[in-house]
């Protein structure tokens, strides 16, 4: 898959004009896809808060697996400054004590009996605007089935002592992580004219062979699991009518079939990546970065000596 390059003149406004007025922030709401914890955690954001607390709220939870879900909480609660909850938009009551989780975050700005200042962040179509308006208890916010609905910064007063400004979804000018490219496009996060529907399609349906078998057998009627992605997008085709003359599958239709039906939650409860690899891959990068490091020193050493001998 090549690498996403995905960051409109929009998002780039954005990033500077949310720089400008972090200062002016108490804690950041950081709004991640619970499917996919750390593929939709924007980097962008720990370097624009610099140090602000951040409540995230892993949305979504009740599309994402839930034994996945509580090892990402006791993962991100551990970090310093952070604070995270697992909800989806029906829960009004968990949603309506989002301002008090921020007042108990800052609380110095708490005792002065002023509002506390949160910016709510967060990738395209993770559900900003969806929880916007169950913060305020009206629609004002606009929402949309697709990436980048919001384009400009907004701000609005919450009754129960909090002024939220709203972001448009930003994602980072370059997604280096594969696995991450084909999760977000696979939940949706990146707009489908930016991707390959049958590239994603198959590492979705590669990545539901691997971890949840049941739920293809069951959604699909299968009676064995086809070997491989490609024979797996075959079958579905076959099954749901997608062929062209000769009997011949229309890969592109049976792709958009199972991408829809993942998104919309008709595979059942998944959630895209564990704490587990996560780690494995945060420590193959530190160990990549000081192998680069040593070789660079090594590099540089010996430029020096040369220069010694001359």
């Amino acid at each position: 898959m090549t690498r996403i390059n995905w960051f409109p003149g929009h998002m780039h406004k954005a990033r500077k004009e949310i720089a400008q007025v972090m200062d002016e922030i108490d804690v950041v709401i950081e709004v991640l896809d619970a499917r996919l914890p750390m593929s939709s955690e924007n980097p962008l954001v720990d370097q624009l808060r610099s140090g602000t607390p951040v409540l995230k709220l892993l949305n979504k939870q009740d599309l994402a697996d839930p034994t996945r879900t509580q090892e990402w909480l006791d993962y991100l609660n551990a970090r310093e400054g952070v604070r995270a909850v697992a909800l989806d938009t029906s829960q009004k009551a968990l949603i309506k004590r989002i301002p008090e989780m921020c007042k108990q975050m800052v609380p110095a700005r708490a005792r002065q009996d002023r509002p506390v200042r949160a910016m709510i962040m967060g990738i395209p179509n993770v559900g900003k605007s969806t929880l916007i308006n169950a913060l305020l208890g009206r629609k004002i916010a606009k929402v949309g089935n697709e990436p980048a609905v919001t384009k400009a910064q907004k701000r609005y007063s919450v009754h129960n002592g909090m002024a939220l400004s709203d972001t448009p979804g930003i994602l980072w000018p370059k997604i280096e992580d594969e696995d991450s490219g084909y999760r977000l496009a696979a939940s949706g996060a990146i707009k489908d004219t930016a991707i390959e529907h049958e590239q994603v399609a198959a590492y979705a349906a590669g990545f539901m062979l691997s971890d949840y078998p049941l739920r293809l057998q069951e959604r699909y009627k299968l009676k064995s699991l086809p070997e491989g992605q490609d024979a797996l997008l075959d079958e579905l085709g076959r099954k749901r009518g997608c062929l062209r003359p000769g009997g011949v599958v229309d890969r592109h239709k049976a792709s958009e079939i199972l991408l829809t039906e993942l998104r919309a939650g008709k595979l059942g409860q998944i959630t895209f990546e564990t704490v587990e690899e996560w780690e494995r891959k945060r420590i193959e990068a530190e160990l990549a970065a000081a192998e680069a490091a040593a070789a660079e020193a090594a590099a540089a050493e010996a430029e020096e000596k040369g220069y010694e001998s001359r």
